[in-house]
């Protein structure tokens, strides 16, 4: 892909710093992506398993888990009173944000997931030919995909 003039946006949104703009003038790393859920370790621990993590919790909050230990990103799992699942594709309940995690083997990794507690919310693949993704839910139900690399 051709470089991007400075403030310049790609058709994918990505945007050119501006060449005055110093490091210490950005945010140079994304600490965690934390989901909100009732119960952080059970949903840590299906993360760790299903990225080939390690769950890490603090003694003092346990409200707060997190899983280190794998490409990317770590992932936060916060307790929060009254939580409820949100609704895919209905939007009475909207996803805030879903997770996308690539994978080699799609059917592989989709029975990995099944049995660490995932449910199946579309096998977009079988719906749409040029598709390479399923969507799933978490055990929080939080809507992820595994996408054919």
């Amino acid at each position: 892909m051709p470089a991007l003039a400075p403030g310049r946006t790609s058709r994918a949104g990505a945007t050119q710093a501006p060449e005055e703009r110093g490091v210490a003038d950005v945010i140079r790393k994304l600490q965690a992506v934390a989901l909100d859920c009732a119960d952080p370790v059970r949903l840590a621990e299906f993360y760790a398993e299903l990225l080939g993590g390690r769950v890490v919790a603090d003694p003092d909050d346990a409200g707060w888990v997190e899983v280190h230990g794998f490409e990317g990103t770590p992932l936060a799992c916060q307790r929060v009173d009254g939580y409820r699942a949100p609704q895919w594709p209905g939007q009475d309940r909207p996803q805030q944000l879903h997770l996308d995690f690539d994978v080699d083997d799609l059917e592989g990794e989709e029975k990995r997931a099944l049995a660490l507690g995932a449910t199946v919310l579309e096998r977009t693949d079988q719906i749409r030919p040029d598709a390479n993704w399923r969507v799933y839910a978490d055990p929080a139900g939080h809507p992820f995909c595994l996408c054919l690399h």
